[in-house]
């Protein structure tokens, strides 16, 4: 079967009310439960225009003072090598599954979940089985499973990251439901957010 190349990240859809924007600008707020909300249509006053720091902090950080970071990239340590495989096979940026890896497990290949997620990518035992990962708990299989369902679902969903990573997190069916391709769940929202957060920072090389 054919796949497409993944785009780049689609942030419209994430968290966002309609309402006009400066193409390219995004913009975000922590709300007092600790979730990052990032937005290119604010509606909210809280909203505050996101600029880049300084390569050397290597993070993203709403423009303002006194504004909380987004977290910084980790480090994949041991399982580059398996993260560069499983991207180029299913032809997927590196930095996007580095990203899920670290908001998933950050990096931890023994994480379990309280409802079961296993591994570095936090595979449910169903998924790992339809992934054909055989031990999800070996970091090359977990890592290559988790890239391989990310890969269907960027197909499925025409290469929109958003949608990718919101279906990821919370199954395609909530997806399906939701109006604007995110679900109203807390949870999901949030590590939307943070992925792409992430993503962005990889990317950029820090």
């Amino acid at each position: 079967m054919a796949t497409r190349p993944l785009l780049p990240a689609l942030l419209a859809a994430c968290l966002a009310a309609p309402g006009a924007a400066r193409a390219g600008e995004l913009y975000s707020y922590v709300d007092p439960d600790g979730v990052i909300h990032i937005t290119n249509a604010p509606s909210d006053p809280r909203y505050h225009r996101v600029r880049r720091a300084s390569a050397e902090a290597g993070l993203y950080r709403p423009a303002g003072a006194g504004a909380r970071a987004l977290p910084p990239a980790g480090s994949p340590g041991p399982y580059a090598l398996h993260v560069r495989l499983a991207a180029a096979k299913y032809r997927l940026p590196e930095a996007l599954l580095l990203a899920v890896m670290a908001v998933e497990s950050n990096f931890d290949p023994r994480a379990l979940s309280e409802k079961g997620a296993m591994g570095l990518m936090q595979l449910m035992p169903e998924t790992a089985r339809e992934m054909y990962v055989a031990d999800a708990w070996d970091p090359a299989q977990n890592i290559d499973g988790g890239a391989r369902y990310l890969r269907l679902l960027a197909n499925q969903y025409a290469g929109d990251m958003v949608k990718t990573l919101a279906a990821y997190n919370a199954g395609p069916e909530a997806v399906r439901r939701a109006p604007a391709g995110v679900p109203d769940i807390p949870e999901t929202r949030d590590y939307v957010s943070k992925v792409v957060a992430l993503y962005r920072a990889y990317r950029a090389g820090r």
